[in-house]
């Protein structure tokens, strides 16, 4: 296919079209259309070079790049696919035409650019593999519903910034099996978390517990555990929770499950996002969105702190106010509590730790050790135990 056509076909893209909001794409397209006119000028050279520059930064595989960011992009096709609806006649064979447009343009050599522009041996070179795009993506559409579409199939971890999903690029990858302890609160996390994935009835779960007992590293974990399953986090602050509403629109129609997951969770009395909160829990918003839960750590029982003047009562209907504030960590469909462990509990952690760390001491002098530890620290909990294997572990490699 000559240039001026690649580049016709390129300007033609319906379903692709928002590959334009890629910067490699746009200098991609720029540097086609410079071939297309014939130009061999100084332009061509800088638009040739401006587009290996984004290469380069990526992987220097023209195929590869184009490959990821044809199956990562979100369009109405894999939209219907993923929604288990069947896309008209007239799209797929628009589909096979626009992939077999991008599968020519990934399997361009950077000799042949080069010489369409009069650029020498000095411009840089980039690499190229045969590729059947129709054959691969339509084998992904099988997937969609657990690989999901767009950032979704390329990240599992979010955070809301302005209204708009923001994938963390490199979120905790703690695992199950380095937790130790809390097996059947665990337990209870993944029993729910798998009725999500599964698509059969789950709750919202409230994690209470003292600090450093594992609480938000069990959600990450069990994220980490089921993402494969179609399982993705979106982590919130508190002062956004008036937008869950609008945010599980956006996701009910979504095949992939979500947690919205709201750590260290708490109120105070005048507390303008209680209600938001409320009124999510008692399911008077959204409550079609079966693909969607709760899940949120605090510190705090009642979630809703307490002062000397609360105490006071200074409303006529005080002890209705307080109590509906108090009571709404029943509105989760389960709490699951997570306390400090005892010493004993405390040294059995810290002898787990300590033989998947790889730390080497007499379990004797290990425990007179991570008792002082912990004394310094204020206290047993799961989270004392990793610092002070990790400190034995430091100690034991200078």
């Amino acid at each position: 296919m000559d240039f001026l056509s690649l580049s016709k076909r390129i300007h033609a893209l319906s379903l692709f079209r928002s590959l334009s909001s890629d910067s490699l794409w746009c200098a991609f397209v720029q540097l086609i259309d410079t071939a297309a006119k014939g130009e061999q000028g100084i332009q061509s050279i800088d638009h040739y070079a401006a587009f290996a520059e984004q290469l380069y930064a990526r992987s220097g595989n023209l195929t590869n790049e184009i490959r990821s960011l044809v199956l990562m992009h979100e369009n109405a096709y894999v939209r219907r696919c993923a929604q288990g609806k069947e896309p008209s006649g007239v799209m797929r064979d628009c589909l096979k035409e626009e992939l077999l447009t991008l599968q020519t343009a990934a399997e361009l050599s950077s000799e042949t650019v080069k010489n369409a522009i009069g650029g020498g041996d000095y411009l840089p070179k980039w690499k190229t593999e045969p590729c059947d795009f129709v054959a691969l993506y339509f084998e992904r559409m099988k997937s969609a519903s657990t690989k999901g579409y767009g950032l979704f199939a390329k990240y599992h971890t979010f955070f809301l910034k302005n209204g708009e999903l923001m994938p963390v690029s490199h979120p905790d990858q703690t695992s199950l099996s380095e937790l130790y302890g809390y097996e059947i609160q665990r337990q209870e996390v993944i029993e729910n978390t798998l009725a999500l994935v599964q698509g059969k009835p789950a709750v919202n779960l409230l994690l209470y517990g003292d600090a450093g007992t594992g609480k938000s590293s069990t959600v990450k974990a069990v994220v980490n555990a089921y993402r494969e399953q179609g399982l993705r986090l979106i982590e919130l602050k508190k002062e956004q929770l008036r937008e869950i509403p609008q945010l599980v629109d956006t996701l009910a129609h979504n095949p992939l499950k979500f947690i919205l997951f709201i750590d260290d969770l708490s109120f105070t009395r005048d507390d303008d996002d209680f209600s938001a909160l409320k009124a999510m829990l008692e399911g008077s918003v959204s409550s079609n969105a079966a693909n969607v839960v709760i899940y949120a750590t605090s510190n705090r029982r009642h979630l809703v702190r307490e002062t000397f003047s609360d105490r006071e009562g200074d409303e006529i209907h005080y002890n209705d106010t307080m109590q509906e504030m108090l009571s709404l960590s029943d509105r989760f469909g389960l709490t699951i509590t997570f306390l400090r462990p005892d010493k004993t509990q405390y040294q059995e952690i810290v002898r787990e730790l300590a033989e998947q760390y790889g730390v080497t001491m007499e379990p004797q002098e290990l425990r007179v050790k991570a008792d002082a530890f912990a004394i310094r620290k204020s206290g047993y909990s799961p989270r004392v135990a990793k610092q002070f294997i990790e400190l034995m572990k430091a100690a034991q490699t200078e």
